[in-house]
């Protein structure tokens, strides 16, 4: 197994490089659009996206919660609920901080019918960057996935000796 400390030490500058450019890029685009339509307009359109951000932030969010709370209760684990429920809350901070560039991913995030690529794709960054530090990702798998075979316990109605203590059978799923 791969030592995954090494990709964890570029994780924080990778993380700074990537806010200074999206800063960077959001105020060019602000400049540029403020340079084409004006201030007043520019600033109007940030207004309003912030304001859609907030609205499909609380609609999406009531949405994305209601079916995590209804995955647990029906017993299921919810990986995709809580996935979109992260990417409704990352879209919708998104859509309030001003900027086109973050507007543009937190749409995506956001919108029901554009989500579910947003979570395919980021799932795969996800796995990628797993496997690519060493990390072990079958023990995610689902109890229905190919190669899984499901065990169950099996009660012992006599009582054990020393001896037979040692040959318990530990149940599992083998993979």
């Amino acid at each position: 197994m791969k030592n995954p400390q090494g990709a964890y030490r570029l994780l924080l500058p990778a993380l700074v490089i990537s806010f200074i450019l999206i800063s960077v890029a959001e105020v060019w685009l602000l400049t540029l659009v403020g340079g084409w339509i004006g201030l007043g307009w520019t600033l109007l359109i940030l207004v309003a996206e912030a304001f859609l951000g907030a609205w499909l932030l609380r609609r999406e969010g009531r949405k994305s919660w209601s079916a995590l709370v209804k995955a647990y209760e029906a017993g299921r684990t919810p990986t995709g609920h809580l996935a979109d429920a992260a990417l409704v809350l990352a879209g919708g901070i998104m859509l309030i901080l001003p900027g086109f560039f973050t507007d543009i991913i937190g749409l995506v995030f956001l919108l029901p019918f554009t989500r579910p690529l947003a979570r395919k794709a980021l799932g795969w960054v996800v796995a990628r960057q797993m496997s690519r530090a060493g990390l072990n990702l079958g023990s995610a798998l689902p109890k229905n996935a190919p190669g899984v075979v499901p065990g169950e316990v099996v009660e012992d109605q006599a009582p054990k000796s020393p001896t037979q203590a040692d040959r318990d059978v530990i149940s599992g799923e083998i993979e």
